[in-house]
């Protein structure tokens, strides 16, 4: 607790401290948004620097984890609306296997090119939920919005997916 008072307070080395108990969480969770880990690094910067300049507003009773995390994923979504750069899936997300390679890699190409369209709130849900298989609850958290609303956003993001993919000849079956 003296170390969050003291970090509050704009004590320097307890902000150091801070970052260095938390830097690797915090990296760790913006990949999981971005999906670059050169873009991560600056935001990881970017993280801190705002929490250091939000420092006075920091309730030192409060989860400086939580608090971190929420800063983490306002800086990766504002990095989401400014940029148009594909969102990078996992190689086994694709579906039933088939022989040709051309086809699967023709239509990962596709999924992909349906997720880099979805709106940045719609891509940050549809990310970490979808392809992270983060809890809702730990979403809501992060990006400061009711799991009702973390829902719904996956429920559209995924609507939408179904739509773009439909529109782009990929079958989609709906479970």
């Amino acid at each position: 607790m003296e170390l969050l008072e003291r970090f509050a307070a704009g004590d320097l080395e307890a902000f150091e401290a801070l970052f260095r108990l938390h830097q690797k969480e915090v990296y760790a969770w913006i990949v999981r948004i971005v999906r670059d880990h050169g873009i991560t690094e600056d935001l990881t910067v970017e993280t801190f620097w705002r929490i250091y300049r939000s420092r006075s507003r920091f309730d030192t009773a409060g989860n400086f984890r939580a608090w971190a995390r929420r800063i983490a994923t306002n800086a990766a979504l504002d990095h989401l609306r400014h940029s148009r750069r594909e969102t990078e899936l996992p190689e086994d997300l694709a579906g039933p296997a088939t022989a040709d390679p051309a086809v699967r890699r023709e239509a990962r190409e596709r999924i992909r090119k349906a997720f880099q369209e979805l709106p940045p709130k719609y891509r940050l849900v549809a990310t970490l939920a979808l392809i992270e298989e983060e809890p809702y609850n730990n979403i809501a958290e992060a990006a400061g919005m009711s799991v009702a609303l973390v829902k719904v956003r996956v429920f559209r993001a995924v609507r939408m997916l179904r739509k773009k993919l439909n529109s782009l000849g990929v079958e989609v079956n709906a479970k």
